[in-house]
């Protein structure tokens, strides 16, 4: 692993900073100016909840059109740009005089953040890497992790000491005077020799490389979009929830906070795990598996009378999310090809944005009609355990067709 560390740590530590730098375009960094935003707009929860959603919806949009740009666009160019364009988001952010320039910074933000860098760090190491793309996957991920780990402090201390404006031009001149070089710095040599990319692209199922048409002609994707979808949608609304869950349960946010390091840790130890377990036995092995943690965390929320509990909730919620980080990023090379992976890729995002944006707002209405996010999150794991039968017999499928080539 050292080794493997020393002789790719420019490529890796691209993808590494890609995604940690996500952060500032995710659901969660963006909900920490939540209330100075509404107080300076005079918006109330549905109206910054539906401006949210209408952005995050437009940003999928966008990424399905133009995630192909990885294909065809450098890395060393891409990634550069795609980082001043964020930086403009981030000072349009700061500025935001009316709702239509906050609408417009929250989309670009969502696009790049949320979409693009991770987008282009693990199209990167998908392409970049085969015999051990697993651990570079996992390797790039841990940017996620560790910004969720190190950034709501300190920009919460932030916004105390120079207010929540001035925090958004700092994000900006972080973003345009530091990430933009350093990133053109370590993705101008590339990791195939020039000229022979194409040429040593590794082929899929079939031993082909898959378009993006064919790729949705196939039986293989439809029969995925359910599961592309599980794990952000109930990701992103066990903690969009979490303040009516504590006051559902009687518990207070200090005593869940502890949850969040149990979900770090399980998300860092089951993402390195299965990166091993994806170059060693094949990513499509993870398949069965992949939703039962989430399944069980997400179902303990309703008969839960402990705050302890919260914790395994996210504790194994978080195995989900690790051991999604490298599937995804291992199984679509794996199954079709590089050539043609932003593209795929693209479209893999577009649907994980999308769950995330209708995520709060279908559990919100649900609550509003008075069910109780605990009461909903007993069918959230029924669907889940239900969900991985369904993977299973996507797994074998999928490893006859393998078999036959």
């Amino acid at each position: 692993m050292l080794d493997f560390l020393r002789a790719n740590l420019r490529w890796l530590g691209a993808g590494f900073l890609l995604t940690f730098a996500s952060a500032f375009g995710q659901t969660w960094f963006i909900s920490l100016f939540a209330g100075a935003i509404k107080e300076a707009h005079g918006l109330t929860d549905g109206s910054w909840g539906g401006l949210y959603t209408l952005a995050t919806l437009a940003a999928a949009a966008l990424m399905f059109w133009r995630g192909a740009l990885a294909d065809t666009v450098p890395l060393s160019r891409l990634a550069p740009a795609t980082t001043v364009v964020f930086a403009c988001a981030a000072l349009a952010m700061a500025w935001s005089p009316s709702i239509w320039v906050l609408l417009a910074s929250l989309f670009v933000l969502r696009f790049c953040g949320q979409g693009m860098f991770s987008h282009i760090a693990m199209t990167a190491m998908g392409r970049w890497f085969e015999a051990r793309r697993g651990q570079a996957v996992s390797i790039a991920n841990l940017g996620h992790p560790v910004g969720e780990a190190a950034l709501p402090v300190a920009t919460v201390l932030v916004i105390g000491a120079i207010g929540w404006r001035p925090t958004w031009v700092l994000v900006a001149a972080i973003l345009a005077l530091v990430l933009a070089p350093v990133l053109a710095l370590l993705l101008s040599e590339s990791r195939a020799p020039q000229g022979v990319a194409r040429a040593a692209a590794s082929t899929g199922l079939e031993g082909r490389h898959w378009q993006r048409r064919d790729a949705v002609r196939h039986w293989l994707l439809p029969a995925l979009v359910p599961v592309l979808l599980t794990p952000g949608f109930i990701g992103t609304v066990v903690f969009f929830h979490q303040v009516h869950v504590a006051g559902v349960k009687g518990w207070t946010l200090v005593d869940m906070a502890p949850g969040y390091s149990a979900f770090a840790v399980t998300t860092v130890v089951f993402a390195f795990a299965s990166g091993w377990l994806a170059d060693r036995f094949g990513p499509h092995r993870l398949l069965p598996v992949l939703l039962l943690p989430t399944g069980l965390g997400v179902a303990l929320i309703g008969p839960a009378d402990s705050v302890a509990v919260w914790y395994v909730v996210l504790a194994v919620i978080g195995m989900t999310q690790g051991m999604s980080s490298a599937l995804w990023g291992t199984l679509l090379p794996f199954v079709y090809g590089t050539q043609n992976l932003g593209a795929i890729r693209a479209m893999a995002t577009t649907i994980m944005v999308v769950s995330t944006a209708i995520g709060p707002g279908i559990t919100g209405v649900l609550i509003d009609r008075g069910i109780d996010f605990p009461t909903q999150s007993l069918f959230m794991g029924g669907w889940c355990m239900a969900l991985a039968l369904g993977c299973l017999a996507i797994e074998r499928r999928l490893s006859s067709e393998l078999a036959r080539y």
